[in-house]
């Protein structure tokens, strides 16, 4: 017996077209968000980063393979994981199918991971993934970016990330919630370890051989890069986090771990 309210379709037609003015009004708004996210201004990068990549040491211009933007993916795969994020995996899930569709639009995609690069190597044939991903182990750049941070600095609180100062002081005996533990425990290390590392992405510009910085959004930003969650979004269930967490801990798994759920 169905859970949810239930109607006629003339009710159900009804409710649906009310809805598409609100979905109307959100794609005239996101355009709107869009427009003023690429008028940010651009700040130059003066400092010099080198990256391990499939072609060997790499500088930040090489990322951009030829073309003028680049969009890199802080994915949180800190030296200490033995795997990387369940979660950031989800979202690289669908890195593969469209990296060619940006190339063709002159933008280049790499993920960025401070784990070094034969961590990387080993974990991308695991997934299957092709898609650039780069290793900063040993650079500033995830610190730089705001994605990585010291441990003397989770020890003190004093993170700052998402645009703000966040946390509070964390160390071996700090009691985390059950989520944190379980992310952390399927990249194979502790909660304190684990989130010292965070996800974001980050957009750059290269015009007359200068690289600018021009964008940078975490957390709650990258949830339209889940392509699975647009997709969830317009189930019957939605996301069902929460229940799902209820009955069975993180309902999301690396591609190949659903079997052995």
């Amino acid at each position: 017996m169905a859970t949810h309210n239930t109607g006629t379709r003339e009710e159900w037609l009804a409710a649906r077209l009310e809805l598409l003015e609100a979905e109307k009004e959100l794609t005239r708004r996101s355009d709107q968000v869009a427009q003023r996210r690429q008028k940010l201004p651009w700040v130059r990068i003066e400092k010099e980063y080198r990256f391990e990549t499939d072609e060997g040491s790499a500088t930040l211009a090489d990322l951009f393979r030829g073309r003028s933007q680049l969009l890199v993916y802080h994915y949180m795969f800190g030296p200490d994981y033995t795997a990387g994020c369940a979660t950031c995996s989800t979202i690289a899930d669908g890195f593969n199918g469209f990296v060619v569709h940006l190339a063709n639009h002159d933008v280049a995609l790499s993920a960025v991971s401070r784990a070094p690069f034969a961590k990387i190597q080993a974990y991308q044939r695991r997934m299957g993934w092709t898609f650039s991903w780069a290793s900063s182990f040993g650079n500033e750049f995830n610190f730089d970016f705001n994605v990585s941070f010291s441990e003397q600095q989770q020890r003190e609180g004093s993170i700052d990330y998402n645009y703000e100062r966040g946390g509070h002081a964390m160390d071996e005996t700090t009691q985390l919630p059950d989520i944190v533990v379980q992310n952390a425990a399927m990249c194979g290390t502790d909660g304190p370890t684990y989130t010292r590392d965070r996800p974001g992405m980050s957009a750059f510009v290269l015009e007359d051989g200068v690289i600018y910085h021009t964008y940078s959004t975490y957390a709650r930003g990258l949830d339209g890069l889940w392509g699975m969650y647009q997709w969830l979004d317009r189930a019957p269930k939605g996301r069902n986090e929460a229940e799902l967490y209820q009955t069975g801990g993180l309902w999301w798994r690396r591609h190949d771990e659903y079997a052995k759920r």
